[in-house]
């Protein structure tokens, strides 16, 4: 998200009172188990990346619990930036809640992590979740059913990115690289923590990282997430999280009505985007016109339990018997990060403006990774980031997605 990238509640809030437009995507396929289809008229590749002259690729890749997701491939890069590498290394991008694909690919090619890791060299795979505008098919379920919006990131680690890394690893036979953005990094640190993946992996670059939200510091946002664990479930069920609906709406407008929330002023108030400090004005008007995506309720109340508890758990029902019925026990078993690989190779990015990804939280995971490897581990950080700066910073070549090329070339050479 803007805010996203996974975003969090402020993220969410914000979204609720921006203008958005239809869902087509506008720029500077779709795609069981796997296939390579034709691309749709709108679809990110033709609006993004082939006018820029990168060829591109629509997938789609079905869940073993029946999503159909899309994806999209660069094959290779456009100019003097490929190298001689016949197989090139694959890579992941995961965006994170409430936006899709497209939030990669919003500044000028030469910005833009897709485009710049394809120039390097990489085979580069964009990954679109579960209920955003090109995943919104189920081999059974229709979107306008509950049923279709009954999960929450759990899911995404459970399903969604097992899926897409059997699928490119059966169309590369490589081990892949992986580069998350917010609620990105929050799934595939619970999927390696459980073991997920790392068989496959080769390393993982996190931006903006999110794994504890206790410290996250926008009034409305924290708000929003002590308000969603109880009256959302009643107010909207497990269904579809639509930030442009109406219910969504109301429920804006009730949090607007607590004592010291400011929703004038909303970019402060709600994330803290004013901090972001190296946005272009016409990239952010690009995200708004493709941006925000619905996203389950179910996942939304799940991200708010992060915030309120302070612990990484599976999605929490509340009721005893129904978490007895789900896991086998009174509580939601815990994502252990400590049990990551301590060999597995991590680049973690994060800013000392971002107000979502706070530096207090992004300490207590780099606490809980203390004993990883230390020549396995590599941490950045950018006193002047905030949270966006990291999808859609004008300098973000300069300061990250170059050493993000670099860790990933190491990769390649060890």
């Amino acid at each position: 998200m803007f805010l996203q990238g996974s975003m969090s509640f402020a993220a969410l809030t914000l979204f609720l009172l921006l203008p958005t437009v239809p869902y087509q995507a506008h720029a500077s396929s779709r795609g069981s188990l796997g296939r390579n289809i034709n691309p749709p008229v709108y679809g990110i590749c033709t609006s993004s990346v082939i006018v820029h002259g990168y060829k591109c690729q629509e997938h789609e890749v079905t869940t073993d619990d029946g999503y159909i997701l899309s994806l999209q491939r660069i094959p290779e890069g456009r100019g003097k930036g490929n190298d001689s590498r016949s197989r090139k290394q694959p890579v992941i991008i995961q965006h994170g809640v409430l936006v899709d694909g497209m939030t990669w690919l919003l500044n000028p090619p030469e910005q833009d992590l897709p485009l710049i890791l394809a120039d390097n060299g990489f085979d580069v795979w964009i990954a679109n979740t579960r209920g955003t505008r090109f995943s919104r098919r189920h081999i059974s379920l229709d979107p306008s059913s509950p049923a279709f919006w009954n999960w929450s990131w759990d899911e995404l680690v459970s399903y969604d990115l097992p899926a897409i890394f059997n699928y490119v690893f059966s169309q590369t036979g490589l081990k892949i690289n992986y580069v998350g953005h917010s609620l990105g990094t929050l799934i595939a640190l619970a999927s390696f923590s459980e073991g997920k993946l790392v068989n496959q992996l080769k390393s993982a670059a996190l931006l903006s990282p999110i794994a504890y939200l206790s410290h996250m510091n926008t009034a409305l946002g924290v708000i929003a997430a002590k308000s969603f664990v109880g009256e959302v479930t009643t107010l909207f069920g497990l269904a579809e999280f639509n930030p442009k609906g109406l219910p969504v709406d109301a429920f804006l407008k009730s949090l607007c009505a607590y004592p010291g929330i400011d929703c004038y002023d909303l970019l402060t108030a709600l994330t803290g985007l004013s901090k972001n400090c190296c946005l272009n004005f016409s990239t952010v008007d690009l995200f708004l016109m493709n941006e925000p995506q619905s996203t389950s309720t179910k996942n939304m109340v799940h991200l708010a339990q992060t915030v309120r508890h302070g612990v990484l758990t599976k999605f929490n029902y509340v009721r005893p018997d129904y978490n007895i019925m789900h896991y086998g026990e009174i509580f939601p078993p815990i994502y252990n990060l400590s049990n990551i690989p301590h060999d597995l190779p991590l680049f973690i990015s994060y800013g000392g403006r971002d107000a979502l990804s706070d530096v207090r939280d992004v300490e207590n995971l780099l606490d809980n990774l203390k004993f990883h490897n230390e020549d396995k581990r590599s941490v950045q950080f950018i006193e002047e980031y905030a949270h966006a700066d990291y999808i859609m910073g004008f300098n973000a070549k300069d300061l990250v997605y170059n050493a993000i090329v670099s860790f990933f070339n190491h990769q390649v050479n060890t």
